[in-house]
């Protein structure tokens, strides 16, 4: 068997998160900086290596005074902890299209188990012959395992942002 590396690529990709805000909109970003390492047997992701990692300062909300404050020591406390990253563990066939993905999550200076759900929506070869995969995870965190506690109550109850923490992330990974 042989190995293969994959990179991800970056026009066909979005690393994203959704939070709810005064608990009942939710309010999307991403990270526009990451990086990533990917390996296989030959084509087989169950027998997969991925080191992940996605810069801090590079969040995006769509509101540079958000951004600024998820950025700030009350959230990631970028100055800190510029980066936040993700090892797998396992790679795991569910079904043809299903697998659930297992690593570790390391960010400002904790690390956790995660499981994340994803759809392997299949191996093709793009119209210039390169070949190509895509990947659909997604998963649930609370974000104040990792240390991220700051919130503020509202006046009817509730507080302004939600615990949870929702994952969104394609990509499109380019064979080497």
């Amino acid at each position: 068997m042989a190995t293969t590396k994959w990179a991800i690529d970056p026009t066909h990709s979005e690393i994203g998160f959704k939070v709810k805000h005064m608990m009942f909109t939710n309010v999307s970003g991403k990270f526009e900086t990451y990086d990533a390492s990917i390996t296989t047997e030959d084509d087989d992701f169950t027998k997969s290596v991925i080191s992940f990692s996605a810069d801090i300062a590079s969040i995006n909300t769509n509101n540079t005074d958000r951004d600024n404050h998820l950025k700030s020591a009350d959230f990631f406390d970028a100055e800190n902890y510029p980066k936040l990253s993700f090892t797998s563990s396992s790679f795991t066939k569910i079904d043809d299209e299903n697998y659930e993905l297992i690593g570790e999550l390391s960010m400002h200076g904790a690390t956790k188990t995660v499981k994340l759900a994803t759809e392997f929506s299949g191996l093709m070869k793009d119209p210039w012959g390169n070949t190509k995969v895509g990947l659909n995870i997604s998963g649930k965190i609370n974000r104040k395992d990792w240390g991220l506690n700051w919130n503020s109550a509202l006046e009817t109850g509730g507080v302004l942002v939600s615990e949870e923490v929702r994952l969104t992330i394609e990509v499109q990974l380019l064979k080497q």
